[in-house]
């Protein structure tokens, strides 16, 4: 059961904030109040639907006194209390925290890990898999740098995604994807195992991140890249050196001022992803049990060709799809791992309230 009382601090919350957009706040009130309006109004939609069905349940049940409408109280409850689970399920999912940065693009990054050429083959496939589930999406994904081998991998590979809720979808992709395969290298037939790490990082926002210009060190050198990509002779490839951290991050398209921009927004998100992991880490001492940790040691999928499968480890999900799951049909298993998301948050909001 939902308090009552947390449900009515909510009503009020969001008429307050309808009335103060009505009497007209300063420029930059207005967007805060109508961003929070706009988080709070599906939540008291929710609370809407919830509180007419439990009036209708009240109702039908005064009737069942009535001998004139009896008979019809007694064909409408049996539904009204077996949609009052559905509506509290459906609150108590709308009560959830939410992650503030779902709704942002977000910066995609894949590297090889162990197994040599075939892992970087790997990491080429992964990266055309997001490829595809972002263009069945409708989203934009932009390539910002790229290093690749000569057999057609990725050493390694940064890209920008762009569209709504894109990071909401593809949070549960950071960690280590280990795949098994015999590989298009070896001659003799034997299954190889490597493996590649994926980070996905919500985009860094300029309210973020400010960064002292003390604090980077910009360096300009020469492109270069394997099979003539991104090569050029002028020096306008450009590596930014974050003195504090110590984090690198290099963009080699041909404007070096382009080349900036990128270089200076994956820094942002880096260094926004650093502050998100280090305030979740201390809200929450088991963060590494949830399936959001987006701890990039740990293996979270295996891609299993020769049997069709993938295995998702965190929530023991195994599907044999395989060739659509590369083909970009990611869903089935971006849905199962939100939800068992939700389904924690649910334990613990219970844990909290003393249910």
């Amino acid at each position: 059961m939902v308090p009552e009382e947390r449900l009515e601090q909510i009503i009020q919350r969001f008429q307050y904030l309808e009335a103060a957009m009505a009497d007209g706040a300063s420029g930059g009130d207005i967007a805060t109040l109508a961003k929070e309006y706009s988080d709070l109004k599906p939540v008291v939609d929710q609370i809407g639907t919830y509180r007419q069905l439990q009036a209708d349940l009240e109702e039908a049940e005064l009737m069942l006194d009535d001998p004139d409408m009896k008979e019809l109280a007694e064909e409408e409850l049996p539904e009204l209390k077996a949609r009052l689970p559905e509506a509290e399920r459906a609150l108590q999912l709308a009560l959830l925290p939410r992650d503030e940065a779902d709704d942002r693009s977000a910066i995609l990054e894949i590297r090889p890990g162990t197994g040599g050429d075939e892992a970087a083959l790997f990491a080429g496939d992964l990266l055309r898999m997001y490829q595809r589930y972002a263009e069945a999406r409708g989203w934009r994904l932009e390539v910002l740098e790229e290093q690749a081998t000569e057999l057609g991998g990725i050493k390694e590979v940064v890209a920008h995604i762009k569209g709504d809720g894109v990071f909401a979808r593809l949070k549960y992709e950071s960690g280590v994807h280990r795949v098994q395969r015999v590989p298009t290298t070896e001659s003799g037939g034997r299954i190889h195992t490597s493996a590649a790490t994926v980070a996905v990082l919500p985009e860094a926002e300029d309210v973020d991140i400010r960064i002292d210009a003390n604090d980077i060190r910009i360096d300009t050198m020469r492109s270069s890249g394997a099979g003539g990509q991104h090569v050029n002779t002028t020096d306008s490839a450009v590596r930014i050196t974050h003195l504090p951290s110590g984090i690198v991050v290099t963009s080699s398209e041909k404007s070096q001022h382009r080349n900036r921009e990128i270089a200076m927004q994956v820094l942002k998100t880096r260094l926004y992803d650093m502050e998100r992991q280090r305030v979740d880490s201390e809200r929450s001492a088991d963060r590494a049990a949830q399936v959001g940790s987006g701890d990039r040691s740990e293996r979270i999928r295996t891609y299993n060709f020769p049997q069709g499968r993938m295995t998702d480890h965190r929530i023991n999900l195994t599907l044999y799809k395989l060739d659509q799951v590369m083909q970009g049909d990611l869903d089935e298993i971006v849905e199962a791992l939100t939800a068992d998301q939700q389904a924690q948050q649910l334990t613990q909001m219970g844990q909290d309230a003393g249910l």
